[in-house]
C-alpha cells in the first residue's frame, strides 16, 4: 500500500487502521530525539565548547551518512574528554525534556498490558533516569568512562564495554529487541519499534509496527507510520 495522510501530520503504509494496542506485547523506544527533546551527545559537548563538532556527525549518523556508527561514535565521544559528572547533570536539569506525548504514550502501551524497552545509542547516566521516571521494563545503552584519582568525575573520552558487547548501535538495537522479545515469549510481529535515526531502521524492520517520530528522510520512507508534527501520543489516533 503507498504510503498516504492519515490526518495532517500522520502518515502511514503497509497498514489498515484501527490498530489493538492489545494485539501487540512489547513497545521499543529510542531515547535522544524520540522520547527526549535533544541528542544527549551534542549538549554534553557544548560543556567543552565543542557541540558544534559533535553536532555534525549525530546528524550524519542520524541520516545515515557514516557507514560505520560505532567509530562515529566513539569519535564524538573522545570530544567529550573534560565533560563532568556536573556538567551531565545540568544538561538532565536543564535541557533535557520528554517529548510531548511521550509519556502518554509509555503509560497507554502499559495500560494495555505492553512492556516497554528503552534502547538507546546515548548513556546510561540519562537512560536510567528516563527509565526510573517512566518504569520502563529494559534498557540497553552506553557507559561512559569516568577518570580516577584525583580528576574523577571527569569523563575520559572513551566507553566501557559491557557483558553483551561495546556500543549499542543499530545492530544491537535490532538484537535487544530479538532477545527481549524471546525472552517474553513473544514474536518480534508482536512489538513496536518507535525511533528517528538510521540506527533504528534494523529495529524497525523486526518490529510489526515501525514508528518514524519527527525523523530523518530515510526513516520516514522507510517506517509504517511516520509522525511528522505532534507529539508521540498521536499514535494513539490509529489505535481503536
Amino acid at each position: 500500500m503507498p504510503a498516504q495522510e492519515f490526518a495532517p501530520g500522520l502518515v502511514i503504509q503497509d497498514i489498515t487502521p484501527p490498530l489493538k494496542l492489545a494485539d501487540f506485547k512489547l513497545a521499543a523506544f529510542d531515547m535522544d530525539s524520540t522520547l527526549i527533546n535533544i541528542e544527549c551527545v551534542d549538549e554534553i559537548a557544548d560543556a567543552v565548547g565543542r557541540k558544534e563538532e559533535v553536532a555534525a556527525i549525530t546528524e550524519a549518523a542520524m541520516r545515515g551518512e557514516i557507514a560505520d556508527y560505532k567509530e562515529s561514535l566513539r569519535r564524538r565521544v573522545r570530544l567529550l574528554k573534560g565533560v563532568t559528572v556536573a556538567d551531565m547533570e545540568q544538561v538532565y536539569t536543564e535541557r533535557l525534556q520528554l517529548n510531548p506525548g511521550a509519556e502518554q504514550l509509555v503509560r497507554a502501551c502499559q495500560a494495555a498490558g505492553m512492556k516497554v524497552l528503552l534502547v538507546s545509542g546515548g548513556f546510561t547516566f540519562f537512560t536510567d533516569r528516563i527509565r526510573d521516571r517512566l518504569e520502563i521494563d529494559f534498557t540497553r545503552s552506553n557507559v561512559l568512562e569516568l577518570r580516577s584519582g584525583a580528576n574523577c568525575g571527569e569523563l575520559t573520552g572513551y566507553l566501557l564495554d559491557q557483558p553483551w558487547g561495546d556500543i549499542c548501535d543499530g545492530a544491537e538495537k535490532r538484537k535487544m529487541l530479538l532477545e527481549t522479545c524471546a525472552l517474553l515469549g513473544i514474536s518480534a510481529k508482536q512489538a513496536i519499534a518507535v525511533g528517528d535515526g538510521a540506527n533504528d531502521l534494523p529495529m524497525m524492520k523486526e518490529a510489526g509496527l515501525s514508528v518514524a517520530y519527527h525523523a530523518k528522510p530515510a526513516v520516514r520512507e522507510q517506517a509504517m507510520v511516520a509522525i511528522n508534527s505532534g507529539g508521540l501520543d498521536r499514535l494513539l489516533e490509529l489505535m481503536a
